[in-house]
């Protein structure tokens, strides 16, 4: 007995001192998410800017994200760690602390049913069902290799955020609507959009909207209006329904269909619009094609 004792005391006094001084976290809530990680990642940034006294401190890559979260005298550090599972579901660990109070969590959690609990508890449910509800309101499937087609076309470059892009659109719609209108140019196929340009860790994008035409000698000039031959390349396609506001969903679901398939990939999606969203409707029908050039284009 004693030789046990002398064993096991030794162990659980390492382990207090790790549980009281070491453990960087207070508390651990998990839960799985029928989505990939780009969307929880995405929802998150956007839950986050409707909470008052709420801010992202970091982020590496897509499935790692701090923040920071006061309640009255109280900072709560968030460490959000995002797990694919499969194509369609992701498990998320939440580790939380109190850092102001991080110690007394640790010797009362044990023993009693804390406001700290309580609170963390229904902070991760309040963005687990903005998740849901979220979720609820696309569909992405990814279909595999195709091919984008060349064409002619008119363009606007835009500058903005990811969340942006379709305000983007509405705000040069009317300008190319109007102007190859106008200037009776016609058209050749659906409006797309290139992304030319995509920081991750800021989700800012620059794109170019595009019109198709046929290209003809006396093409209407405007300082905010190009034209370009756009080249036809090798890429990956998926099918998104939903509002258009959120497509750049299916970019994630691409990226990691790629990852997967060791399938090379530039990382600067292209959108075909099959709908215009000025007409209104249930969001869930309209379609866009999506697709993430491959890099090498004999692929």
């Amino acid at each position: 007995m004693k030789k046990i004792i002398l064993v096991l005391l030794p162990l659980l006094l390492i382990g207090l001192v790790w549980y009281l001084f070491i453990k960087p976290y207070d508390y651990l809530v998990t839960f799985k998410a029928r989505t990939f990680p780009g969307t929880i990642n995405q929802s998150l940034k956007i839950w986050n800017s409707t909470l008052e006294d709420a801010q992202l401190v970091n982020q590496e890559g897509l499935t790692q994200l701090e923040q920071n979260i006061k309640f009255n005298d109280s900072t709560y550090l968030y460490q959000w760690d995002i797990i694919p599972l499969t194509d369609s579901t992701s498990e998320v660990k939440v580790y939380v602390k109190d850092l102001d109070h991080s110690f007394k969590n640790k010797i009362t959690i044990p023993f009693f049913n804390t406001d700290f609990e309580k609170r963390t508890i229904s902070t991760v449910k309040d963005f687990n069902e903005k998740l849901n509800e979220h979720i609820d309101k696309f569909r992405v499937n990814v279909t595999g290799k195709s091919e984008l087609s060349s064409t002619y076309c008119a363009y606007v470059s835009v500058k903005t955020t990811q969340f942006g892009k379709a305000k983007g659109m509405m705000y040069n719609y009317p300008l190319l609507n109007t102007i190859l209108a106008n200037n009776g140019i016609e058209l050749n196929g659906r409006p797309f959009l290139e992304v030319t340009q995509w920081d991750k860790e800021t989700d800012s994008i620059q794109f170019d909207f595009c019109y198709p035409i046929i290209k003809s000698d006396s093409l209407p000039q405007h300082p905010d209006l190009k034209y370009k031959q756009f080249n036809s390349r090798n890429a990956l396609k998926a099918v998104y329904n939903g509002n258009y506001i959120t497509s750049d969903r299916a970019w994630y679901a691409l990226m990691d269909y790629a990852a997967k398939n060791d399938i090379e990939v530039t990382g600067l999606p292209v959108e075909v619009f099959q709908n215009n969203p000025n007409m209104g409707g249930d969001a869930l029908t309209w379609a866009a094609e999506i697709y993430l050039p491959l890099k090498n284009v004999d692929d």
